[in-house]
């Protein structure tokens, strides 16, 4: 198969690692892939965005199978385009992709189906949502409702900054995404994430994972697309996990087979769990990032099998195979991320670290240049380990970050701390 994978970043990296260790794939071509990329598969210049170009673009090179990386491309209609064309995709369509693209049509999904999640309010004005947070208090949570890179979430502790935080929206802080804000509830507990594949009828949960959103050790600092992941999630129990099968993910999928826009691709549910109970913080309709990288690295090649199987309705007939094994990332980024940080900057020592089954470092944010590999975004590496305990996962992948010479970068000490 020819194989087509959209995306740049440190979730490509890893699912193009994972499909090019599958014998059914002859050709892979990565747009428009990054450094580290560069290394196992073609990259190609392509905006991903534009469905008619990513649609020439596959007939041109014999594509079989399509698989899509990011939210932006699915938001933008690009698995339809594929569809229309009969090009096989893995990835929702844009109308099943609203499940991430705005968080009121997910509340209005989980008001519809009965999937429990935080109570909450809409809001397409300043005034009327500053009035309904003094009247609720702090803390509170303060939501852009259109997609927002991962940073249109404000987990406001104090009433002051929920309000600084319309203010920031509603002022096109987040461009467009802001236009309209969902104000929740604060819920308390533990967060992980949960990935089901959907084939518009059947689903198959893949796995668990948690990241560490925050920037600062101990779960402090700003919030950030995430500083490292590790799974399974112990917090996340078979127990904890059927629940949030039978009353989250599948009044979902139905719900939305119901309204004649059937979700096919995968479905990461970011959960809450307290006393036992799963809550629905929010859905993304495409692999966590850095989560995916914990994900491949324990799934490897039966992770495209998987994709295809979605992709073609055959999910009633699949299984995943899960050796007794964990997996742990850790993210190192460009010093003043989340904030402005500096591209440009080399990294070295990436040459003698070893690449295999238990060890990678995928690229996030790098390119080649002078023979060099250089640092061009906020989140650059993802140091990534598999052991037989989460502890061996970890010394692993600190060992690994140790041994990079990069001083323009950082990174947290203490990814897997709750689990350990």
């Amino acid at each position: 198969m020819n194989i087509l994978i959209l995306g740049s970043g440190g979730r490509e990296h890893s699912l193009a690692w994972a499909v090019m260790q599958n014998p059914k794939c002859d050709r892979l071509i990565v747009a428009p892939g990054n450094a580290g990329i560069a290394q196992i598969a073609e990259c190609a210049a392509l905006d991903i965005e534009n469905g008619g170009a990513v649609v020439s673009f596959a007939e041109e090179n014999a594509i079989d199978f399509v698989i899509v990386g990011p939210e932006a491309p699915l938001a933008a209609g690009v698995a339809d385009r594929l569809r229309e064309a009969g090009v096989l995709v893995f990835g929702p369509s844009a109308a099943a992709a609203r499940l991430e693209a705005s968080k009121s049509f997910t509340k209005e999904i989980c008001d519809a189906s009965g999937a429990p999640t935080a109570a909450y309010a809409r809001f397409t004005e300043a005034e009327p949502a500053k009035d309904y947070i003094r009247a609720q208090g702090a803390p509170i949570v303060v939501k852009a409702d259109g997609l927002a890179a991962g940073k249109g979430v404000i987990v406001a502790m104090d009433a002051q900054t929920a309000l600084d935080a319309i203010d920031d929206m509603f002022g096109g802080a987040f461009g467009g995404a802001g236009a309209e804000v969902v104000i929740e509830e604060f819920m308390e507990g533990e967060e992980a994430s949960l990935f089901v594949l959907c084939d518009g009828e059947d689903i198959l949960s893949i796995g668990t994972a948690q990241d560490h959103k925050r920037v600062g050790e101990g779960d402090t600092g700003l919030n950030t697309g995430g500083m490292g992941a590790y799974s399974p999630a112990p917090v996340l129990s078979a127990e904890i996990e059927a629940l949030a099968m039978d009353q989250i993910v599948r009044p979902t999928v139905a719900e939305m087979k119901r309204r004649g826009t059937p979700f096919q691709g995968v479905l990461y549910a970011g959960l809450m769990i307290r006393d036992g109970q799963p809550r629905l913080v929010e859905y993304n309709v495409r692999f966590g990032d850095p989560e995916c990288q914990v994900l491949m690295m324990r799934l490897g090649a039966q992770a495209m099998d998987l994709m295809h199987a979605a992709a073609e309705g055959r999910l009633g007939e699949t299984r995943v195979n899960w050796a007794d094994d964990h997996a742990l990332t850790v993210v190192m980024a460009a010093k003043g991320y989340p904030g402005p940080y500096e591209k440009g900057s080399v990294i070295e020592g990436l040459e003698g670290l070893a690449e295999d089954s238990r060890n990678m470092v995928f690229h996030a944010g790098t390119k080649a240049a002078d023979g060099k590999i250089q640092a061009t975004g906020g989140r650059v590496l993802n140091v990534t380990a598999r052991g037989d305990t989460l502890q061996d996962a970890r010394d692993r992948a600190y060992a690994a970050v140790e041994a990079v010479d990069w001083p323009g970068g950082f990174y947290r000490r203490d990814i897997g701390w709750r689990a350990l």
